[in-house]
This record gives C-alpha cells, sequence and structure tokens, in this order.
C-alpha cells in the first residue's frame, strides 16, 4: 500500500476532486467508445466494405476480452494497486484506440478491438474501485453519485457525437477520441491520485479466466460463423460444443477453486440470483437492438448517421430522468414492482419499433421509431436503478464489490452472446428472404446468386451490377424491405427476451418494503 494511505479514508478536498476528475475521464472513454461507434457503424462498414460477420465480431471482440477477464481486472487491481492496474489499463485501450482509428481493414481493426477489450478489462473495474477506496464512507455515495451523474452526461451524448463524425465521413474519429482523454487522465493520475490495494486479496484465478475467454470465444465464433458454413460443418458444431464444455469446466472449477473470481456461492440469494438473470436477458436485448436500430436507420430508412444519432437522445434523457424517481421505488414497494413494469414496458417499446416498414426517412420519425424509443426509454429508466439496488443489497456489505464485479461482467456476456446469436439468426433471416424476393422478380440464376453473397453484408447489400433499369430499384428495394422484415424478427424476439426477464423476477427476486434489507432473500 502506498505510504500514508489508508483505503477509504478521508481524502483533501482538492485531491478527492482530482480523483473523480481522473474516473470521469477514464469512464467516459469506455462510454463513448460504445455508444459513439453504434452509430458510426453504418458507414465504417461501408468504408472497410465490412461483411455481417465482420461487423458483429467488430462488437464482440472487443466484448469477448471485456467480459472474460473484467473480474479478473479488478482482483488484479485489488492484489497489484488499483491505480498501477488503472493506468495500464487506460494505456493499452488508448493505444489500441490509435490502432482502430488507423485500420486499414476489417480484420486489423477486429485485432485492435480484442487488444481495446483487454485495456477495458483492466480499466473499467478501477473507476468505482478508487472512488470506494479513496473517499470516506461519508463522502462516498455523494462521490459515486457525480461520477454517475456525469458518466450519464456521457452515455446521452454519445451517439450523437458517434453520428456527427460519421455524418463528416470521419467514423476514425470515435477511436481518436480516446487518446487525448486518456493522456490528461493519466497525468492526473500519476500527480495526484494515491495507491491502494487489499492487502488480504486472494490468488489471482486465471485458470477461471482462460475458461471463460476460450468457452466464450468458441460460442462465439461458432454462433457468427454458422450462416456461412451451416451448423452441419464440424468446425461450427464443435466449436459450439467445445465452447459450452469449457463454460462447464468453468463452474466445476469456480465451484471446486479456493479463490475464486466468480464466487458461485453468492447465487443462493435468490434476489442476487434473480437480478441477474434480469440482466442477462434484458441486457441481451438491449445490446441487440442498439446494434441494429442504426443499421436499419442509415442503410435502409435514409437516416444521416447524425439524424440516425438524434434518435437515441430521447431515451437517453428519459434513462438520466427517471432513474432518480425510480431508485426511491424499491424503497417504497420492493424491487419487485419496478422490475416488473420497467422490462415490461421496454418489451412493449421493442414491438413499437418492430411496427415501421419502409418509412420515407427522418420526416417519418415523430410517427414510426419515436413512440417505440420513448416506450423503451422509459422502461430503462424504471429498471436501471432499482436493478442496482437490487444487486448491491441482495448480500452483505462485505460482498458489495464482488456484487457489482458480477453485475457487469453478467451485462458484458449478455451483449457479448447476445450479438453473436441474434447476428447468425439476422445473417440467416435476411438471406432467406431476399432470396424469397428475388424469386419473384424474373433474375438469372447467376444474378440471384450474386445477390446471396451480397445477402451477407445485411442492409448495406449492394445491386449486382448486371442488374439493370427498372429491375434495379425492384431488386433495391426487396433488399430494403428484407432488412426491415429482419430487423422485425430481432426486435419481437428482443421483446421475448425482455419478457423471460419480467419471468425471473416473478420467480426469484422477493422482498416488500418492511423486509427488503442487506441480505434477505437467500436460497
Amino acid at each position: 500500500m502506498h505510504p500514508g494511505i489508508v483505503p477509504g479514508a478521508a481524502l483533501p478536498a482538492g485531491q478527492g476532486r482530482w480523483v473523480l476528475w481522473s474516473t470521469i475521464l477514464a469512464s467516459s472513454m469506455a462510454f463513448i467508445d460504445g455508444t459513439a461507434l453504434a452509430v458510426a457503424l453504418p458507414v465504417l462498414q461501408s468504408d472497410l466494405g465490412a461483411s455481417g460477420a465482420q461487423l458483429l465480431w467488430v462488437v464482440d471482440g472487443y466484448l469477448l476480452m471485456l467480459a472474460a477477464f473484467i473480474l479478473t481486472g479488478g482482483a488484479l487491481g485489488d492484489r497489484l494497486g488499483r491505480k498501477r492496474v488503472f493506468m495500464t489499463g487506460i494505456t493499452i485501450f488508448a493505444l489500441s484506440s490509435l490502432a482502430c482509428g488507423f485500420s486499414p481493414d476489417t480484420g486489423f481493426l477486429i485485432a485492435a478491438r480484442v487488444i481495446q477489450g483487454i485495456g477495458g478489462a483492466l480499466m473499467i473495474p478501477g473507476s468505482l474501485s478508487i472512488i470506494t477506496a479513496s473517499f470516506s464512507r461519508e463522502r462516498r455515495g455523494r462521490a459515486i453519485g457525480t461520477w454517475s451523474a456525469a458518466t450519464t452526461i456521457v452515455v446521452v451524448l454519445g451517439p450523437f457525437l458517434g453520428g456527427l463524425l460519421a455524418d463528416l465521413g470521419f467514423w476514425r474519429g470515435v477511436f481518436f477520441i480516446n487518446p487525448p482523454l486518456a493522456v490528461v487522465t493519466l497525468i492526473i493520475l500519476h500527480r495526484n491520485v494515491p495507491e491502494s490495494r487489499d492487502e488480504q486479496a486472494g490468488r489471482l484465478d486465471f485458470t477461471g479466466a482462460a475458461l471463460a475467454a476460450l468457452g466464450l470465444a468458441l460460442l462465439t465464433y461458432g454462433f457468427i460463423s454458422a450462416p456461412a458454413a451451416g451448423f452441419g460443418a464440424p468446425a461450427i458444431y464443435g466449436s459450439l460444443g467445445l465452447g459450452v464444455l469449457l463454460l462447464a469446466a468453468l463452474v466445476l472449477w469456480e465451484w471446486r477453486s479456493p479463490s475464486p473470481m466468480l464466487p458461485l456461492e453468492m447465487f443462493r440469494s435468490r434476489n442476487f440470483s434473480g437480478a441477474n438473470l434480469l440482466t442477462l436477458f434484458l441486457y441481451g436485448a438491449l445490446n441487440v437492438s442498439t446494434f441494429f436500430l442504426p443499421l436499419n436507420l442509415v442503410q435502409v430508412q435514409g437516416y444521416t448517421p447524425l439524424a440516425a444519432g438524434l434518435t437515441f437522445l430521447p431515451f437517453g434523457i428519459l434513462l438520466a430522468g427517471l432513474s432518480r424517481w425510480s431508485g426511491g421505488l424499491v424503497d417504497r414497494f420492493g424491487p419487485r414492482l419496478p422490475l416488473t413494469v420497467g422490462p415490461a414496458t421496454v418489451a412493449c417499446g421493442f414491438l413499437l419499433m418492430a411496427l415501421p416498414g419502409v418509412t420515407g426517412g427522418p420526416a417519418d420519425f415523430w410517427r414510426t421509431y419515436l413512440p417505440g424509443i420513448v416506450v423503451f426509454g422509459a422502461g430503462m429508466g424504471l429498471t436501471v436503478a432499482p436493478l442496482t439496488t437490487t444487486v448491491m443489497t441482495s448480500l452483505p456489505e462485505r460482498f458489495a464489490g464482488t456484487e457489482s464485479g458480477i453485475n457487469n461482467a453478467v451485462s458484458r456476456v449478455a451483449g457479448l452472446l447476445a450479438i453473436a446469436t441474434m447476428g447468425a439468426v439476422a445473417l440467416f433471416a435476411f438471406a432467406h428472404l431476399l432470396d424469397a424476393r428475388s424469386q419473384t422478380l424474373g433474375l438469372g440464376a447467376g444474378i440471384r446468386q450474386e445477390l446471396q453473397a451480397e445477402a451477407s453484408r445485411l442492409g448495406d447489400a449492394g445491386v449486382p451490377a448486371d442488374v439493370s433499369g427498372a429491375q434495379r430499384a425492384a431488386v433495391r428495394q426487396a433488399i430494403r424491405e428484407s432488412f426491415v422484415d429482419t430487423f422485425r424478427l430481432v426486435l419481437v424476439i428482443c421483446a421475448a427476451l425482455a419478457l423471460v426477464s419480467v419471468i425471473m423476477v416473478q420467480l426469484l427476486i422477493r422482498g416488500r418494503p418492511p423486509d427488503f434489507q442487506r441480505g434477505r432473500g437467500m436460497l
């Protein structure tokens, strides 16, 4: 431990401000990277000529490393020094962001995103752990509230920023934002933030992390590659089968390990298990919807990237505006009511967003996509704070850091697997729908074969060069309608996932106002 520094001791006010600045800036890099990139993906795909599967890997390559190593990243900070590991993660994240921005092709970008995920796994757990270690209990809540408010603003502005940069033809700017922020953050950390660590930290569970990384990687590869190779291909069913076996081995290892990164006994709490299952299904749906919505708006509906980014503003405003109020609902009614109404409302939002067909573009936004986005945002606003409260009050206070870390990891695994599996569904569905429509257009066998090859690009599919005249417009319309139908299918499945999360709440989560307190609800 740094001489004279006691975790949780009161820092001078000036030093506390530096801690907040450093953690807010670092968190902003991660939040901007995720929210801004989602809106820039259509332009990125067109510029690099990426296939649909490659586009899925651009997102999932990052999420894979983040999901597999985020718990290890938090444990490394506790053991080796939170500031040291935090700064290492920021450095890796910034350098890999530069590599992403200068990527000459999609393969290079995917590799850089994988490294960026490793940096994120070291960086993301550090923000709250440093705040917790740096502020006394009396000041900690206010510090976390300040951090949360600042990062919420970033979440709201991220899609707008990504859309603006993509509109200017500079999607690479999404990645170039990170290095300057990283330099400022590293200077603040080096000069003004003390080191802290947990002297009682246990051994690092590298075996568990390796099993998680390999198992998740094989499942992701199997699902994303299945549309091109077919589920009957040995590489696909072998990858999926081995991935399942490795994840089963992970559970067995964590159960028997003396120092597990994932303490399974925590899941004996009904509330903790229910909250994490809700996170798995609901955040899986959230990640899928925010991946496919910009593709639909930009590639099919005729929105500019900036206009597509602005469509996320109602969602962000509602999420930020309702969170404080909805957090108080847990104190009044217990967690079941908000965690039932919230996800059910999200499901309704997904269904409303699935209704529009091929629209007239941004001019029709107010009567097509806005109602669904508003309902979607209201549902998440009702859910996020009660969910966080439920996670953080399910077990005795000494488990607070582990509770938060596990829930964070579950949300990343949810995004990783949902995007991989729903991406496979979308690739299969789009190819099938486009082939069915092309049969009615009187196209030759060769042109239809070319069109099927283009289907691997999803909404960015192009019309074969040999098609001309009125047929060209008809083929383009077939592509647009096929993608809209695919988007509808994806959103209906997202609604089903949200409703499954409601079922998890009803089956597992307990607690009424008189008895909902930390540590209640054990199996």
